[in-house]
């Protein structure tokens, strides 16, 4: 009885090959071209083909176990820790956690198989394809950073939720600052421009949304300058805003907030990192190692960052600063508080002059005039005090206030008393007049 074979489409394609050298059909040079393999392993398959025929082109190995598989101990390992610590993680993170932290040397594919099989990864169906317009990186490191920032539960259970600001670099998708505040407030994005600046200048651009902290979204607004706190900074400092249209037009700093909600989450849980304090000195040590394994050489050597200049003070540039106009008297009102001038020049030098309120995060109030510092009180309303008077005004200020008689016509004239109407000539009695 005839043996049923099995054979791939590559053995088959063998057996038809041998099949034509065993007629002559085929010189062995010819066969070794089209199989894609040395004149010598022609030889050897001719022979296995003449001494077993179709049987000797299979696979020996087929319906066998490989002798590269990995051992039973290692995938129980490999399984247990990701059970214990990395139960949520992705295959490619609790990759690296295997390789880095427990020493095991799996390959990315092999652990996402693991994690397959013991139901903690589900494969991602792919989804409906989206075409977008390519932009190319920027050339320059330096030249556009991408500003983006991210409400999540970056300490899940551990503390509340809070904000991440995040630049990014186009032109390498570096991190370039990652800073964890309360709210995404103008003076939040002070502080984390400020620390930028101090790390790496002064970049040629800034590229984000269109969130009113960068751009003044009421069109023909009737007062204002037109320009954003924020912006009005960013102006000082020779930094150009540029605002995308939509999320996808600054799809790094979207990307890359989508792998820190993943991995920054999880690497603050294994150090159980749960408040911003601590997050915030944390972020150096991440950036770091996410730079490590991410970012890109530019295209061009040419950093376009610049330094601070000395004349660029930051404390100042990083308030929120208003236009007031003085009276006559030197005073001006911001948030309800009338500021009175202090100065030694004579007062009608300053009236109806123009002063900037400059106002810190700790609400310290700064005004300026033509970029000078002006001293000032708080005007307070204070109770009546005793009054000083010359000896010549003492009887007029002691007579006392004349009082029209009961029967005076101003009591008569349209007054009305409890009620009902007096007549013109009618006169009071000594009850109804009483006072």
């Amino acid at each position: 009885m005839d043996k049923l074979l099995t054979m791939s489409k590559k053995e088959l394609t063998r057996m038809e090959i041998m099949q034509r050298i065993e007629e002559r059909g085929m010189k062995q040079k010819e066969a070794a071209a089209a199989l894609k393999v040395t004149e010598r392993h022609v030889r050897r398959l001719m022979q296995a083909y003449r001494q077993s025929g179709a049987g000797g082109l299979v696979s020996r190995r087929r319906g066998k176990p490989s002798n590269n598989q990995l051992k039973e101990e290692v995938k129980k390992g490999a399984i247990d820790l990701i059970y214990r610590n990395y139960a949520d993680f992705g295959p490619t993170l609790a990759h690296e956690k295997l390789t880095e932290q427990h020493g095991l040397k799996l390959s990315r594919e092999t652990v996402r198989q693991l994690m397959i099989t013991e139901g903690q990864w589900k494969p991602k169906k792919s989804k409906k394809l989206v075409v977008h317009q390519m932009r190319e990186r920027r050339a320059c490191y330096g030249e556009l950073v991408q500003v983006d920032g991210s409400p999540h539960a970056w300490f899940e259970e551990r503390g509340g939720v809070c904000n991440l600001l995040v630049f990014i670099d186009d032109a390498t998708g570096r991190l370039m600052e990652l800073y964890f505040t309360p709210g995404e407030t103008t003076f939040s994005y002070f502080a984390a421009t400020e620390r930028y600046l101090a790390h790496h200048g002064k970049p040629a651009a800034f590229y984000c949304d269109r969130n009113s902290i960068f751009k003044v979204n009421i069109k023909n607004a009737l007062t204002g300058s037109g320009m954003t706190q924020y912006g009005r900074a960013m102006k000082d400092l020779d930094i150009e805003i540029i605002c995308a249209n939509t999320p996808q037009a600054k799809g790094r700093v979207e990307r890359a907030i989508q792998i820190l909600q993943d991995r920054l989450v999880k690497e603050m849980r294994l150090r159980n990192i749960s408040n911003i304090e601590a997050a915030n000195e944390y972020v150096a040590e991440f950036m770091a190692d996410y730079n490590a394994r991410f970012a890109v050489e530019p295209k061009s050597r040419h950093n376009m960052h610049r330094s601070v200049g000395p004349l660029e003070n930051l404390a100042r540039i990083f308030t929120v600063q208003e236009q007031r106009i003085l009276s006559k008297n030197l005073t001006l009102q911001y948030k309800n508080v009338i500021y009175q001038i202090q100065t030694s020049r004579p007062s009608y030098t300053m009236r109806k002059a123009s002063v900037t309120v400059c106002e810190d995060s700790q609400g310290q109030i700064g005004i300026l005039y033509k970029g000078q510092l002006l001293e000032y009180t708080i005007y307070q309303k204070q109770e009546r005090q005793a009054e000083v008077i010359s000896s010549k005004a003492i009887d007029e200020k002691l007579k006392k206030t004349h009082k029209p008689g009961k029967n005076h016509p101003w009591r008569r004239y349209g007054h009305r008393v409890s009620g009902q109407a007096i007549p013109k000539n009618a006169q009071y009695d000594q009850t109804a007049s009483s006072d």
